[in-house]
């Protein structure tokens, strides 16, 4: 007897399908924005690329580009987050304001945004982080499956986080 077969998950699709656009990387994020407000949620969202020689990651995109704007860059100063993301590859939670708190410098505006919850889910090749999609929600929004449905949409994300040879 032949197994039943399964659906194709059509926000993985939609992201898949825009890998063929020519307006990149605009037109991939764009789509990733969107699957992922269905698939998981989230009120802000970014992508961060990383260079490790400099250890400074650069916002590549924003769906909040007044607050959040493309482009900007900082020091990541090292620690358990930079080890469990940047050196592992470990996607990160924070369920609640304190825990935003203690991780990210910028603490207060997210407050402003209505965030207190993060997933960072690292994008990687080669066993190392080029960059991560951050998903920002009310407190308590994100839990374990969340990594797990998130896994599939930061991957599809690496063809634009690639350094062009």
């Amino acid at each position: 007897m032949r197994p039943t077969k399964r659906p194709a998950d059509p926000l993985l699709c939609a992201v898949a399908a825009a890998h063929d656009r020519a307006d990149q990387p605009g037109a991939l994020f764009a789509v990733l924005d969107e699957a992922l407000k269905s698939a998981i949620g989230h009120k802000l969202f970014t992508i961060l690329t990383y260079d490790s020689a400099t250890f400074e990651a650069a916002r590549i995109y924003s769906n909040l580009p007044g607050p959040y704007p493309t482009g900007g860059r900082k020091r990541l100063a090292p620690g358990p987050w930079t080890e469990a993301v940047l050196d592992f590859g470990e996607a990160y939670i924070g369920r609640t304001q304190d825990d935003l708190r203690t991780v990210f410098p910028d603490h207060e505006l997210i407050a402003l945004l209505g965030c207190a919850s993060v997933l960072n889910m690292p994008v990687r090749w080669r066993g190392r982080t080029l960059g991560s999609l951050n998903l920002l929600h009310e407190a308590g929004w994100y839990d374990e499956d969340d990594v797990a449905a998130c896994l599939p949409f930061a991957q599809l994300a690496l063809p634009a986080l690639l350094p062009i040879a």
